[in-house]
């Protein structure tokens, strides 16, 4: 007599038939995926699917796969990127106590002086296996202590500041989170930092005007509590010192790093009863607003007033007067800081580094040279 099988069993065994090769064992060829209660591929899904263990499949998906055949790590990987497998970082996180991500503070991403940072910053992270997520401070400190907050509250696993201040807490809070931090751009004194030496370059601009005969110079000298304002103009205005021709504290004038921060202190500047014969703005950005008030002052940029700017952003030699600048090597500042980041996080021990600025002289200067008075 024939046996009677009831269909429900007859389809589990078909399924069970489809899923065992000829030796008995699980074969590759058809199973169906198995899912995890999110309904998303997992490492045991492909490694059922293939036949093999599941941390084979790990390692073979891992960014430097060891100790598993290349053909393996070939196959896995065209399964997982058929399937649209996506590694579970969270689950990573736990178990490894890391998120390989970096965390990134900026005053203003819409700066293209800190945006080229931190595009050299993510480049070198991305090349090292992290991702990085950035947040603006706006140079606020409620905001900044806001933005640290979130960050760490999303495990980065260190953080690059490109927004330190003297008037802030914000190293503090971050030496009591034990979270490894590198600064970037601007300093503080006893922190690891990659930076341009600003006061290099801030004696470049003085050394320049002075050869062209300027003696009664400006300075738009940006905000004192950030050291890249101080340190350039401290430059500068050591460069006049130095040559005898110290620069009275009325031709200093603080201001915003933005265009309408340096128009306002640079009109000031013109309205003084004897105005300086050129200025030193210590952005391009501020350089950029002075050489607006020098044209509405009815006055020619590079022929009555020099102005000069740093940073040497791709705008400064398109202008229609090209703006004499620094060149500071800002993705190349943002790559080290990510490097130095890299090292503290592998336990190892890092330095400062401060890079080499290059003037580079155009119009805004080079049509202003004056008769070089006598220097006795």
């Amino acid at each position: 007599m024939r046996q009677i099988i009831p269909k429900r069993l007859r389809r589990v065994k078909s399924r069970t038939a489809r899923r065992l090769g000829p030796s008995g064992r699980l074969s590759a060829m058809a199973p169906p995926n198995r899912l995890s209660r999110t309904g998303a591929v997992t490492l045991a899904s492909l490694a059922e699917r293939l036949g093999v263990h599941v941390s084979t499949v790990s390692r073979a998906l891992s960014s430097h796969p060891e100790g598993v055949g290349e053909a393996t790590v070939q196959r896995v990987r065209a399964l997982a990127e058929e399937l649209g497998y996506r590694r579970d970082e969270a689950a990573r996180s736990l178990r490894t106590g890391q998120t390989r991500m970096i965390g990134v503070l900026v005053p203003n991403l819409t700066d293209v002086a800190h945006a080229t940072i931190y595009d050299g910053i993510d480049q070198a992270a991305a090349q090292a296996g992290y991702n990085t997520v950035v947040s603006n401070t706006r140079d606020d400190v409620d905001l900044r202590r806001a933005r640290l907050d979130l960050l760490l509250s999303r495990r980065v696993d260190g953080l690059i500041v490109a927004d330190s201040r003297s008037d802030s807490n914000l190293i503090p809070e971050l030496e009591r989170a034990k979270v490894p931090f590198v600064l970037v751009m601007r300093r503080l004194p006893g922190q690891v930092s990659v930076t341009t030496d600003d006061v290099a370059g801030g004696q470049l601009v003085g050394a320049h005007l002075w050869e062209l005969g300027h003696r009664r110079v400006g300075v738009v000298a940006g905000d004192p509590s950030a050291s890249t304002g101080a340190e350039r103009t401290r430059g500068f205005l050591d460069r006049f010192a130095d040559a005898g021709v110290p620069v009275p504290d009325e031709y200093v004038i603080a201001s915003s790093f933005h265009t309408d921060g340096g128009y306002r202190a640079a009109a000031e500047l013109l309205r003084l009863p004897e105005p300086p014969t050129a200025i030193f703005a210590v952005n391009d950005f501020t350089a950029i607003g002075a050489m607006g008030a020098v044209r509405d002052a009815g006055l020619r940029v590079g022929v009555d007033v020099a102005v000069a700017g740093y940073n040497d952003l791709d705008l400064a030699r398109h202008l229609p007067i090209g703006l004499t600048s620094v060149a500071s090597p800002l993705t190349t500042m943002g790559e080290l800081s990510t490097r130095t980041l890299l090292r503290l996080l592998a336990g190892g021990s890092a330095r400062s580094v401060r890079l080499p600025p290059t003037l580079r002289a155009r119009g805004s200067t080079l049509n202003s040279r004056r008769p070089r008075p006598s220097d006795g």
